[in-house]
C-alpha cells in the first residue's frame, strides 16, 4: 500500500482554528531587486496589505537578494518609492525597521547556515558535488532527468560516498550545493485559500539545491521557509507562478518539526494580456502604449527608460483601486473605492482562481473618475505649473475656474492644456474643416453684428449675455446653430469647448470682441 503522510495547511475559519486564532496575522512581501517593479507585484503587495489591515495584522517588507548575479543597482530604492507614492504602507521591514530584521537575505548568511546544518544533520538534506557539466550529460543521456530518490544514488553527492571522502572534498575547497532529501510515495495536501484543496505527490518533486557553497547564500527556497518562520509570517499571499513551489514549502515546514507554524497558502491569479493568450508583460505595454511599473524605470545597464504611472499622469488612488479589482469583487456594481473601503470589504478567499484580463482601458477610465471626485482646486493646482511651463502668467482664480469647465472631458490632468490653451492663448488660425462646416457666407456679417450687441453690454455675466444675445438671434430671425458655431469658431479657433458665453465671460468683453473682429478679418 502507497505510503501516505498528509501535510495539511487546511484553514476552515480564522476564528475558528484554534491555534491561528492566537496568532497574530502578519503577511509579506519579499521582491527581488532585479528590475523595475511590475503591476502584478504591486496588486500582490495590495493585497497583502488589505488582508493584514482587514485582521488587524502587519505587513512586513523583506528583500529576497539571495541571487548576487541578478542584482540590479538602485531596484530596491525604486520599489520603495513606488510603494511610497501609492500609499502601501509597511508596518516593518527594510527601511521602516522592526525586531526580526535583518530584513534582506543577503545579510542573514549566518542565520541560514544554521538550518542548513540542522537538515544536514537530522538526514533531511545532503551535499552535492555533481558539476554543471555533469548535471547537463545527465539531462542529454535522460530524458525527463530528475535529481530525486530514484536518481541520486547514481550522482556524486554525501549518500554515495564515504564521510572521509566528502569531508575530504570540502576541505579541499572543492564546491558543492547543499540539497533536500524528499522522500517518495508521500502525498501532500494544501489547503489554499483561493484555489481550496491542493494534493500533490512527492515523487515529483526534485531534490532542490537549499545551499550554495560558491557565493554561502541559500536559494530561494530554504531562504523563503526559514525567513516566514523566524519573522512568524502566519498567510503567505503570493502569485500563482509560487503555487508549485508550495509543496515543497510544506514539505521543508515539517522537516524542521515547524508544523505548527505552517503559514495559511493563497496564490493570487495571474494578471492577463489584454489581448491574447499569456501574462502580462512589457512587451505588451510597448506595443499597446501602457505602463506595465508604477514609476519610470531608468535601465542602469541599457539606458533604456520605461514609462511608469506615475509619470503617465495617473494618482495612485485609481491605480489602487484599479488593480484591487484584477481578481476579486466585492459582488455588487460598486467600483469606486477608497483604501479604507477595500480594507473593509476585501475577502481573499472570494480571489478568482482563473487569471485576471488585464484591462488597461478600464485603468484610464478610474483616472477619469478620480479627476471627477477631486476638488477644482486640487486639480488646478496640478494644471498651474502645466500653464506656467507654457508661457502663461495667470491666477489661480481664473485656472480654477478653467479647470471647473474643462476637467470632466479629460482622463489626465496633462491633457487639460491642449484642450483648455484657447482660454489663455488667442487662436493665430482655424481649424480648416470647422470653417468648412461652421462659416458660412454671411458669417463675417452676422459676426459683425454679435460684436456690437457685446460691445453694448455693460454687465458682461453669462446670464447677461445669454439674454441680449438670444433676444437679438430671436428678433433677426437667425438661426441659433449657425451663430453659436461660429462664435464658438472665432474665439477658439475649433469647434470645441464648454458653452459659450461661459467661454466669453471667462475672456472678458475687450477679449471676446477682439478675437470676434479679428475672425471677421481673417476669415471673410
Amino acid at each position: 500500500m502507497q505510503k501516505k503522510m498528509y501535510f495539511c495547511t487546511k484553514f476552515i475559519s480564522y476564528l475558528l482554528f484554534t491555534k491561528m486564532a492566537e496568532r497574530k496575522v502578519r503577511v509579506r512581501f519579499a521582491p527581488s531587486p532585479t528590475g523595475p517593479l511590475h503591476i502584478g507585484g504591486v496588486r500582490t503587495a495590495l493585497y497583502n496589505y488589505l488582508f493584514a489591515h482587514q485582521h488587524n495584522g502587519e505587513l512586513v517588507f523583506r528583500i529576497e537578494d539571495t541571487d548576487s548575479h541578478r542584482f540590479v543597482q538602485g531596484a530596491e530604492e525604486y520599489i520603495i518609492e513606488s510603494f511610497k507614492w501609492l500609499g502601501i504602507k509597511f508596518d516593518e521591514g527594510v527601511s521602516f525597521g522592526g525586531q526580526h530584521g535583518p530584513y534582506r537575505q543577503s545579510e542573514r548568511r549566518e542565520i541560514y547556515k544554521e538550518y542548513v546544518q540542522q537538515l544536514l544533520d537530522n538526514g533531511k538534506a545532503y551535499i552535492a558535488f555533481d558539476t554543471p557539466e555533469e548535471l547537463d550529460q545527465k539531462r542529454n543521456k535522460t530524458p525527463n532527468f530528475q535529481y530525486d530518490s530514484h536518481t541520486r544514488m547514481q550522482m556524486r553527492n554525501s549518500l554515495t560516498m564515504d564521510r572521509s571522502e566528502w569531508k575530504q572534498r570540502i576541505e579541499d575547497g572543492e564546491q558543492y550545493v547543499v540539497r533536500f532529501k524528499v522522500e517518495p510515495g508521500q502525498e501532500i495536501h494544501i489547503h489554499d485559500l483561493i484555489r481550496g484543496e491542493v494534493t500533490v505527490k512527492s515523487d515529483i518533486i526534485d531534490d532542490k539545491v537549499l545551499y550554495k557553497s560558491s557565493d554561502e547564500l541559500p536559494t530561494y527556497h530554504l531562504a523563503n521557509i526559514v525567513d516566514d518562520h523566524l519573522m512568524e509570517i502566519t498567510h503567505v499571499i503570493r502569485g500563482e507562478e509560487w503555487l508549485p513551489s508550495a509543496p515543497l514549502h510544506v514539505l521543508l515546514y515539517h522537516a524542521f518539526g515547524w508544523d505548527d507554524t505552517m503559514p495559511q497558502f493563497a496564490h493570487l491569479p495571474l494578471l492577463l494580456k489584454p489581448e491574447g493568450k499569456g501574462k502580462l508583460s512589457k512587451r505588451d505595454g510597448d506595443r499597446l502604449g501602457f505602463p506595465v511599473f508604477p514609476l519610470e524605470w531608468h535601465d542602469p545597464k541599457t539606458g533604456e527608460v520605461c514609462s511608469g504611472y506615475r509619470e503617465s499622469g495617473y494618482f495612485p488612488e485609481a491605480v489602487v483601486n484599479f488593480l484591487a479589482l484584477l481578481g476579486w469583487h466585492p459582488g455588487t456594481d460598486q467600483e469606486i473605492f477608497s483604501l479604507r473601503e477595500l480594507v473593509n470589504l476585501f475577502d481573499i478567499t472570494k480571489c478568482s482562481k482563473s487569471g485576471a484580463r488585464f484591462d488597461y482601458q478600464k485603468g484610464i477610465w478610474f483616472n477619469h473618475e478620480y479627476i471627477l471626485r477631486k476638488s477644482d482646486d486640487e486639480i488646478a493646482h496640478l494644471f498651474a505649473p502645466i500653464v506656467a511651463n507654457n508661457g502663461i502668467d495667470e491666477t489661480m482664480e481664473r485656472i480654477t475656474l478653467v479647470v471647473h469647465m474643462m476637467k470632466d472631458r479629460v482622463n489626465f490632468v496633462k491633457e487639460l492644456w491642449e484642450l483648455c490653451s484657447f482660454f489663455f492663448i488667442a487662436p493665430i488660425e482655424y481649424d480648416e474643416k470647422t470653417v468648412r462646416k461652421r462659416w458660412k457666407e454671411d458669417s463675417a456679417q452676422v459676426m459683425g453684428e454679435l460684436a456690437d450687441v457685446l460691445e453694448n453690454i455693460e454687465d458682461f455675466s453669462i446670464e447677461e449675455q445669454e439674454k441680449t444675445v438670444l433676444a437679438w438671434v430671436a428678433e433677426k430671425g437667425y438661426k441659433l446653430g449657425d451663430v453659436m458655431n461660429a462664435f464658438r469658431l472665432a474665439l477658439v479657433g475649433i469647434g470645441k469647448g464648454p458653452g459659450m458665453f461661459d467661454i466669453s465671460a471667462f475672456l472678458g468683453k475687450v477679449e471676446t470682441i477682439k478675437r470676434l473682429r479679428r475672425a471677421i478679418e481673417i476669415l471673410k
